[in-house]
């Protein structure tokens, strides 16, 4: 698959990157919008791929509704972040200094990536996402021993029921993954600084 023409690159050239990192844009936003979160994790060694969904949007749905409302985008979206690991693939880099994370719609696509992907990752940040479809949506099991998975979210967040958030750790839980839950007062849909305080360290492994 070839890269369309507003992915961005961000840090060091993915040919003599040390680790990489696959940053997730939100609905209505786009990779120029999230170069300012690779800015603030810029790690020398580190590569940041920033793909972009067509017209701003990854699937027209919500996240929560059943996986049928949002297809055949959600599984274009799902290859469009498959697509971008196997680019830091094919650079060199081994599964295990690779990450992937997002933000909102971008959040809930590498959660789901992370999920079903059959290759470990160095990490995965769900920052204000959780697993697509509905609470009961059927899936199954994954074995993901160790994964670092953080989930962060404000408690009233419109976008992400907290509800949803809750199962989704549960879940990397159940596979095995080391689970980091941060929830925040109040109902801002935006970044926090302990997201940030995260996700610094885990960047910084991927150079070392």
């Amino acid at each position: 698959m070839e890269a369309p023409a507003n992915w961005l690159r961000v840090g060091a050239p993915a040919a003599s990157a040390r680790g990489g990192v696959v940053l997730l844009h939100g609905r209505g936003s786009s990779p120029a919008d999230l170069a300012r979160l690779a800015e603030h994790l810029a790690t020398p060694g580190v590569a940041f791929l920033l793909p972009g969904a067509p017209d701003g949007s990854w699937y027209p749905r919500r996240f929560l509704a059943p996986r049928a409302e949002n297809e055949p985008h959600l599984t274009a979206a799902l290859a469009t972040v498959a697509a971008a690991v196997g680019e830091l693939l094919a650079a060199g880099l081994p599964p295990a200094r690779i990450a992937v994370a997002g933000f909102s719609q971008g959040a809930c696509l590498a959660l789901a990536h992370a999920y079903t992907a059959a290759r470990p990752l160095a990490f995965v940040a769900g920052l204000s996402g959780a697993l697509p479809g509905p609470l009961d949506a059927p899936r199954a099991p994954a074995a993901l021993p160790g994964l670092p998975v953080l989930l962060a979210c404000a408690e009233d967040d419109a976008h992400i029921p907290h509800a949803h958030v809750d199962r989704t750790a549960e879940q990397f839980t159940a596979a095995g993954a080391a689970v980091t839950r941060l929830v925040f007062p109040g109902a801002h849909h935006g970044l926090f600084p302990e997201e940030l305080a995260w996700l610094r360290p885990q960047v910084a492994r991927l150079a070392g």
